[in-house]
Formats: C-alpha cells, sequence, structure tokens
C-alpha cells in the first residue's frame, strides 16, 4: 500500500516533480505571479479564510493558533466542507501540493489544512 502525502509550498517557488497535484488554497491571486508561471493544477477559493478572518490574523506569528482554530470552525461551513472533501479526494489519490503566496507558509492556512487532510485536528 502506498503511502500519500500531503505537503505545504509556496506558490512563488519552482514547481518539483514531487509536487503531484498542485493547488492553490489562498483567496486571492498572487500578486506579479502569472497564471503559466505558478503551474496550478487548480485554485480552491472556497477552502479559504474569510476576509474578515484572513484580515484579523495578517499573518502575526503570534494570533496563529487562534487563527487554527477560527478557521477550523470556518472550514465547517457546507461550501467550505464540501471543498475540503475535494482536496482530500485528491490526496487519497497522491501528492497533494497546498500552494500559499504567504511569506511564511508554516503559519498560513495552506499549513492547517495539510493538517486537517493528514488526519490531525
Amino acid at each position: 500500500m502506498s503511502t500519500h502525502k500531503v505537503q505545504v509550498r509556496r506558490v512563488y517557488d519552482a514547481s518539483k516533480p514531487s509536487d503531484g497535484t498542485r493547488v492553490l488554497v489562498d483567496r486571492l491571486w498572487p500578486r506579479g505571479l502569472s497564471k503559466e508561471k505558478a503551474e496550478l493544477d487548480d485554485w480552491c477559493k472556497q477552502v479559504s479564510p474569510s476576509n474578515e478572518l484572513r484580515k484579523w490574523y495578517a499573518h502575526d506569528p503570534d494570533k496563529f493558533e487562534e487563527f487554527a482554530d477560527r478557521y477550523r470552525t470556518e472550514l465547517e461551513d457546507d461550501e467550505r466542507s464540501e471543498a475540503l472533501d475535494g482536496l482530500r479526494r485528491i490526496a487519497a489519490d497522491g501528492t497533494l501540493t497546498l500552494l500559499t503566496a504567504a511569506k511564511r507558509d508554516d503559519i498560513s492556512e495552506a499549513t492547517v489544512l495539510a493538517d486537517l487532510i493528514s488526519g490531525g485536528h
């Protein structure tokens, strides 16, 4: 039985053969990046945090834990939950790379999603 992985990368970094399916999970298109250069398989805005949560968080490392909790709650709404299930299906078929434009991908919504898809809480 093969194991599949979910990884998080910055959308500005060059794609790698090991990326598998590349999905942008940001609500806004990354500044200064063409669709061709992004080399995406999909853009799943439906799973991104609300504008209110995104603006409140502003990628402040001190707010990450509370952001993650609030974001997990948002992911329970129907549209986001359905989009998250779609990402889970992709991950079940092979490697899934969640892409974000955040300067620090370790404190981004993509990190929260990767944890959830991989079976975390």
